[in-house]
């Protein structure tokens, strides 16, 4: 029994570690809201997180899809279900290379995949411990300061080692984005830790995800209220819409600022009570030696 509490709480200071950490790494890229997307995916029999099940969402459908990029060296995509599912996508490429059209192959668990290239698809409460995996990047458009206007991807992920995979794609269309703007920031809920098919067991589970507190009362329309201007960003010409685009560019700066002033605030504070937390369950786990 001693031993086994040991084991515990040290499971439980490194997940709270992880957990901390994967919030920060998320913080430093800026999500968005997704105009036109979709993910799918299905599973063999046997693998941990499909559960042998296939899974299909679209912002056609009512679903909430986000997704953030960092310098586009990595895109991580998410997904608030209409129906209530909730999933994280994490591609990486290798050290601080650009996620561009081609074939990515060994790639290991986002963050711990060091140098090489990083997968992870987790969410309704399930995560690897340790993945294998390969994506192939379709298409990717990155605009300035990380915002993603196009991304299609491939991807296959094994668990543990296993034989079992998880199959899918992702499909991401956004409007260009306004010159010198910053992508508008996506609405998202606060979500707990995955659990992993041997917890307690390899590395703890980094990436954070649950599902939302409430189910939408009514689906949201699928039918665009605009469209986007068929002008290419960033040309020569002046006109009334690019005035309006700008002002409107310039206000969302100048309401962002103090916002993402207190996000980091709020971000620091809680990785200040989590390590507070680690101490305390360090201090324990000394006191029973």
């Amino acid at each position: 029994m001693k031993v086994l509490w040991r084991r515990r709480v040290l499971a439980a200071a490194l997940s709270l570690t992880a957990a901390v950490g994967g919030l920060l790494v998320a913080g430093t890229a800026q999500a968005q809201t997704v105009s036109t997307g979709s993910l799918s995916f299905r599973g063999d029999s046997g693998d941990y997180i499909s559960q042998g099940k296939s899974y299909s969402y679209s912002t056609g459908n009512g679903d909430g899809l986000t997704v953030s990029s960092s310098t586009g060296s990595t895109v991580s995509i998410s997904v608030n279900a209409y129906n209530g599912d909730w999933w994280t996508l994490t591609f990486d490429a290798p050290g601080t290379q650009v996620l561009v059209p081609r074939t990515y192959t060994a790639a290991h668990r986002h963050p711990f995949n060091g140098t090489g290239p990083g997968l992870d698809l987790s969410g309704e409460g399930r995560g690897c411990n340790e993945l294998t995996g390969s994506f192939t990047i379709i298409k990717a458009v990155f605009g300035p300061q990380g915002y993603v206007q196009t991304f299609d991807a491939t991807f296959e992920q094994h668990c543990e080692g296993g034989d079992p995979a998880a199959r899918g794609e992702v499909h991401i269309s956004n409007r260009p984005p306004p010159s010198g703007a910053a992508p508008k920031p996506a609405t998202t809920r606060p979500r707990a830790a995955t659990t992993s098919p041997n917890a307690g067991t390899g590395r703890p589970s980094a990436t954070p995800t649950s599902r939302p507190s409430a189910t939408p009362t009514s689906r949201p329309s699928a039918t665009p209220t605009s469209t986007p201007s068929a002008a290419a960003a960033g040309s020569g010409n002046t006109s009334a819409n690019d005035t309006d685009a700008n002002t409107a560019a310039v206000v969302r700066n100048a309401v962002f600022s103090p916002l993402l002033l207190i996000g980091v605030v709020l971000i620091v504070l809680a990785g200040l009570v989590a390590l507070a937390g680690l101490a305390v369950l360090l201090g324990m786990y000394v006191r029973r030696q």
